[in-house]
């Protein structure tokens, strides 16, 4: 549903027409706001109606009227929760495939393990992983501290999967696969309350299910799918809160004697929206995902900026002649409230482990400093939170000068046409073992490539380029919070241009990439009232597209999941030469 300027008042002269550069931007597809007014009417804007399949369709079925409609209700969660279940077996499947510490599991396996049992994470030994592997309950949990250069959010989620099954790579994949099937499920629910479509919210979740990335970050203990998770969940808090505060607005707005909605410039610029515990939760989201990896203060940044344009959309629907005027006296405090102070608190909760057991890594720094200096300015300041300060000072140091070479890194730039992706697990096993057929007359490949579904990803190229058309010139407040979400995950990547970065943290903005294609397959179906004949055709190119993807998905398969197969079959899979 596009955003739309403020229906005339009554009284009102009509709008004027629009000066000659918005006259030349609708060669562009540009409508301006005249235009729109005529369109849906004011309740529909604030709060659009879900989209029902034709009658047509269901007496094509054979299903009756009232079998129809209790099947579409039933489906608003039915949809979500099977294809949710396709991503759960299929993340599940085989788990604890390869028996191996792959790539930086070898860091939060380890850290996440101590961190549930002691508190914090503790100095271990190097060339331990063997002996973790062989037998975990024979490894000592290391008291020495270690220095760790990320919050510890991600391990505690780690670390319970852990708790629950044991040390092994099942247990420290355990919740991390949870997560990203959890993901999948929300993606269904946001992407049908995006977009007013129960098919698109599933198709959206069915992308996720199918991208090779999520599926093999799902599958591997690092830090990023758990920083995905808490940034979608964010998001979806936020367009929950959107629907609700546009409710409030369209329930205090007054009805004329025919029944129509009518917008009101006092409601829309004094009323307030009371108390929004979506954007609490959001809050505390966005406070997880950066007690998680520090990249989650740009999508703080972003997200708080997104959630108070939508304000301003909302007042200005309503009736709002200053809608930014009015955001600032009655919104703009209790967001920054709800989102900020909130977040802040709960990244501090997340270091509870470090504070109470008095044995972290620079825990005691400020009480030494008090020995030393006699205390400072900043002596009144409890010790924990002064040495959490140096702690946190150190860490972010330590990240803005790492540049040393890696054979993986990749520039950002590179990352949305997969130009290097990350081989996590790699082994080239003997005919007739580790599954390699007693046939081959080479040895085969057993590899873990963090490899996004190519067609996929390239389709999102398109994409992208038609959420910020659709947002630039129909003003489309779904293909903006659409472009913010990948905005946040990868633009700031562009600021470390010196920094090893690696193409796997793009996981973070996947489910917006999968809901970019959504919304550009659903172009492409036809809006509805389109022709039989256009939504026809569109069907048919966006099912073939749709199957493309799935097929691309079940073809990388094997290096998705560490199968032996052999050389030249693995070699029929390296599309390009940089995922050698």
């Amino acid at each position: 549903m596009t955003s739309t300027a403020p229906e005339t008042l009554q009284g009102q002269h009509a709008v004027e027409e629009p000066p000659s550069w918005q006259q030349r931007l609708r060669r562009f597809g540009y409508t301006p706001p005249a235009s729109r007014a005529a369109g849906p009417g004011l309740r529909e804007r604030l709060v659009p109606s879900y989209t029902r399949p034709s009658q047509r369709l269901w007496s094509l079925m054979g299903i009756a009227p009232g079998a129809a409609d209790t099947i579409w209700r039933l489906a608003a969660w039915g949809g979500p929760l099977l294809v949710a279940l396709l991503a759960g077996l299929l993340r599940f499947w085989n788990l604890g495939k390869p028996n191996a510490v792959i790539f930086d599991e070898t860091y939060y396996a380890k850290d996440s393990w101590a961190l549930i049992n002691q508190g914090y994470e503790g100095a271990w030994p190097k060339d331990i992983d063997k002996s973790i592997l062989a037998d975990p309950n024979a490894v000592a949990i290391p008291t020495e501290p270690g220095y760790v250069v990320h919050p510890p959010m991600g391990k505690w989620v780690i670390g319970l999967g852990e708790k629950i099954f044991d040390f092994t790579p099942f247990g420290w994949r355990f919740m991390v696969a949870l997560l990203g099937t959890l993901s999948v499920l929300m993606l269904c629910r946001i992407g049908r309350r995006l977009f007013r479509s129960t098919f698109l919210g599933c198709l959206a979740g069915l992308l996720l299910a199918v991208d090779g990335l999520h599926f093999v970050m799902s599958r591997t203990a690092l830090l990023d799918l758990v920083l995905m998770f808490f940034v979608l969940a964010a998001f979806g808090c936020l367009v929950v809160d959107r629907d609700r505060s546009r409710r409030r607005l369209a329930g205090s707005l007054p009805v004329d004697e025919e029944g129509v909605l009518r917008p009101d410039v006092d409601v829309a610029e004094t009323l307030r929206l009371g108390w929004r515990p979506w954007r609490l939760a959001a809050g505390v989201m966005l406070g997880l995902a950066a007690a998680t990896k520090w990249n989650g203060l740009y999508v703080m940044v972003a997200f708080g900026l997104l959630t108070v344009l939508w304000d301003v959309g909302a007042r200005r629907t309503a009736g709002a002649v200053r809608p930014y005027a009015a955001v600032l006296r009655r919104d703009t405090v209790p967001a920054f409230v709800s989102v900020v102070p909130v977040a802040l608190v709960t990244y501090l909760v997340t270091w509870t482990g470090w504070i109470v057991t008095d044995k972290g890594y620079f825990r005691n720094w400020a009480a030494e400093q008090d020995k030393l200096n006699g205390g400072g300015t900043w002596a009144f300041l409890p010790d924990w939170l002064r040495s959490l300060w140096h702690y946190e000072t150190e860490v972010y140091k330590f990240h803005v000068g790492l540049n040393s070479p890696h054979t993986y890194e990749s520039n950002p730039w590179s990352w949305i046409v997969l130009g290097r992706p990350v081989s996590y697990f790699y082994e080239s096993p003997s005919p007739g073992t580790a599954g390699c057929p007693a046939n081959a007359t080479e040895k085969c490949a057993q590899e873990v490539l963090a490899l996004g579904t190519p067609l996929l990803w390239w389709a999102a190229c398109f994409a992208i380029l038609y959420v910020l058309w659709r947002w630039a010139f129909r003003r489309d407040w779904r293909a903006g919070a659409i472009a913010c979400g990948i905005a946040a995950g990868w633009l700031p990547w562009f600021l470390y241009q010196e920094r090893t970065i690696f193409l796997f943290y793009a996981v973070v903005f996947v489910p917006f990439l999968c809901l970019a294609v959504t919304m550009m397959i659903g172009a492409m179906i036809g809006p509805p009232g389109s022709s039989e004949r256009r939504r026809t055709f569109g069907a048919v190119g966006a099912g073939v597209l749709v199957l493309l993807i799935v097929w691309n998905f079940i073809y990388f398969w094997p290096i998705y999941t560490g199968t032996s197969i052999p050389m030249d079959q693995w070699r029929n899979r390296m599309w390009l030469d940089t995922w050698v």
